[in-house]
């Protein structure tokens, strides 16, 4: 049975929270070193963004250029940009699952 006013040794309790403090850096340069594309729903728009959040490229496709009006076609380019947004964060919150569910077993 354990003390339930047990002091926890500060050694061990610093050397979990530098383990983790390196685990999260270590995620965090995979993030940014990561590159997701996206499109909107027929493909007329397709963003690539780096985990750090920007974009590095944006292609309209030449067909949509013709066929929409320039509202449309912001339209269209938002839609490519908020799905590559949600893509980068649901590849994020992946990438550190981890490592909150460990921290979450700790409690």
């Amino acid at each position: 049975m354990t003390e339930p006013y047990a002091v926890p040794d500060m050694d061990d309790l610093l050397a979990q929270v530098r383990k983790q403090t390196e685990e999260v850096q270590r995620i965090q340069r995979t993030v940014e070193a990561m590159e997701v594309k996206a499109a909107s729903r027929q493909n007329e728009v397709t963003v690539t963004l780096r985990g750090d959040g920007r974009f590095t490229s944006v292609d309209i496709d030449q067909r949509a250029i013709r066929e929409y009006d320039a509202r449309t076609l912001s339209e269209i380019v938002l839609e490519a940009v908020n799905a590559g947004l949600q893509k980068l964060a649901e590849a994020s919150s992946a990438k550190f699952a981890p490592v909150i569910e460990a921290s979450r077993s700790q409690l």
